[in-house]
């Protein structure tokens, strides 16, 4: 007789039913199968509806409510009892269900695999390929087909594989990168990543290959672009960043918008620059814009030394530093010259034809070299400086005379620039004055305003002091003019004998008459509510009014 225990084993449906069909036992899957109870001793018939026989009477299927069963019969030796046994169809639905979103699944996971950009190829934990995508004849330029059932040893033999990921991935059990040249001198980035079973060790490995090839080409061509939309944009500041007015500057006059902007140009080319011009045109100015301009702005300081304010034998020391003990009254612990402060950024020697022969030499040797020695120093040590030198002196007349080396002068004069006096940028001049005004008005907390004599003067005086004189003069008559307006009354008395040129002396016509010309404009918008009412007035055309009145710098009130 067949025990419980041993129906209960087996995973289908299955009942036990004697010779007069009733039930004798069954197991919990064929109960739990049926809508209806069952229960021992009732007759088969009644719980089941034969519906076919199959091979006569082995096979058949059978329906109980809503489900139906496809049942083998077999006789259980040593007794008369038979037993039932297969499976409900309803399960037979729920994995044919099973296997089409399986297939779906593998479908898709066929067409991602296939479809993607990189290369693809699965082999099992011994190194054979299994599955390969089209990406790779793209790659390698080797048929997708060739790689099939081939071990990656195999591959490495026949030069098309230069090393393998598969293997150490195996060993390590993690995610492995690497970047080689394939079959095909293409330099490829292949990942291969680990795919565990249900122990926990590594049954495949996914290899990704990437072709870095085309992404170095992109990555080229993007930093071309990028470095051409640099220069685009530099370009586009400089056109809209008031060239008349960089960085807060006045350059009115046309010269001086052309050195603005050629310093700018240069502001990142390590060649020294030498700028020339009187006292007071503004030399530190410039250098001080070109350090602002540069990269050396980001990585170094501006350091200035003025070479003609410092006594000779304290000058070597200043520029180039002293060891610890190099003479009596050191530091100790010794002193680090400009230069070396100077390190990643630039320094202005100003007044550079003050610079004693001696040390003429040491500076050849820094601009050549790229290094220098400290006093009582043994060693030379490199630093990265660029020079920009200034003078108001002639250089070549002193190169003349011998006090200046020639091999100095052509080294420092790489990027010359020469700075008109203010007399030669007359557009800048009243520009320059109201700005004056407007710091010193700011730091005194006060509110003067400069008359128009006092404006008509300062155009047409000729500032042997250029820009400082300037500058000194308007704190000067801001601070002691007792008026809230500064007019040509409140001149110190040092100009009484500018204010009274005139007309008969040796003064240009063209100046006499554009000191007229304006003196009457001046006068006209302060009358006048219109072009065309100072034009009716002055017997001239409006454009004529327009023209003058914009070459004046004068604005209707």
């Amino acid at each position: 007789m067949l025990h419980a225990d041993i129906i209960e084993r087996i995973p289908v449906p299955a009942i036990i039913v004697n010779e007069d069909n009733q039930i004798v036992s069954y197991n919990r899957t064929m109960g739990t199968s049926l809508e209806n109870d069952i229960n021992a001793g009732e007759n088969i018939q009644e719980i089941f509806t034969l519906e076919e026989v199959y091979d006569h009477t082995q096979i058949f299927s059978a329906s109980s409510g809503k489900k139906t069963f496809i049942f083998i019969r077999n006789p259980i030796p040593g007794t008369k009892n038979m037993l039932w046994f297969g499976l409900d169809t309803s399960a037979l639905s729920k994995l044919e269900d099973e296997n089409k979103e399986l297939k779906d699944v593998n479908r898709e996971l066929d067409a991602i695999i296939e479809n993607s950009y990189d290369g693809i190829y699965i082999t099992d934990r011994d190194g054979v390929t299994l599955k390969t995508n089209s990406a790779i004849e793209r790659i390698t330029s080797i048929p997708k087909e060739y790689y099939i059932g081939k071990n990656v040893d195999a591959l490495i033999k026949r030069g098309i594989l230069e090393n393998s990921v598969t293997h150490v991935v195996v060993k390590e059990g993690r995610t492995i990168s690497v970047v080689q040249k394939n079959y095909a001198g293409k330099e490829t980035l292949i990942t291969g990543t680990p795919v565990f079973n249900e122990k926990g060790t590594v049954d495949k490995v996914v290899t990704n290959i990437r072709d870095l090839s085309d992404l170095n080409e992109l990555q080229a061509e993007l930093s071309k672009v990028n470095e051409l939309n640099d220069k685009y944009k530099q370009e586009i500041n400089r056109l809209k960043n008031k060239p008349d007015q960089p960085d807060g500057l006045i350059v009115d006059s046309r010269q001086m918008k052309r050195i603005f902007e050629t310093a700018e140009r240069v502001a990142n080319i390590d060649a020294t620059v030498l700028i020339l011009g009187e006292t007071g045109v503004g030399k530190d100015v410039l250098a001080q814009y070109i350090f602002n301009h540069s990269i050396r702005s980001k990585g170094g300081d501006f350091i200035k030394i003025n070479c003609g304010a410092i006594p000779p034998d304290l000058l070597e020391s200043e520029l180039f530093g002293y060891e610890k003990g190099a003479f009596t009254g050191a530091n100790q612990k010794g002193k680090p010259g400009m230069f070396e402060i100077a390190d990643k950024g630039m320094l202005f020697l100003d007044e550079i034809g003050e610079l004693p022969l001696a040390l003429q030499v040491k500076l050849l040797r820094v601009i050549q070299e790229g290094d220098i020695q400290k006093i009582g120093g043994t060693n030379p040590k490199k630093v990265d400086v660029r020079i920009i030198a200034a003078t108001n002196q002639n250089l070549l007349e002193k190169v003349k005379q011998g006090d200046f080396r020639e091999d100095l002068y052509y080294r420092l004069n790489v990027i010359p620039f020469t700075l008109p006096s203010l007399k030669e940028r007359k557009d800048d001049i009243l520009s320059l004055a109201q700005l004056f005004l407007m710091q010193t008005n700011e730091k005194y907390g006060m509110t003067k305003q400069l008359g128009y004599e006092l404006k008509d003067f300062f155009y047409s005086y000729h500032w042997p002091g250029n820009i400082r004189e300037l500058s000194n003069l308007i704190e000067r008559l801001v601070v002691t003019t007792p008026d809230e307006v500064i007019d040509i009354d409140n001149l110190p008395s040092e100009y009484d004998d500018a204010t009274n040129v005139k007309m008969d002396s040796t003064v240009p016509l063209r100046y006499a008459v554009e000191t007229t010309e304006k003196k009457v404009l001046s006068h006209a918008v302060e009358k006048y509510k219109s072009s065309y009412e100072i034009a009716k007035a002055l017997e001239i055309s409006q454009p004529t009014v327009v023209r003058k009145l914009n070459k004046y710098n004068l604005k209707i009130k």
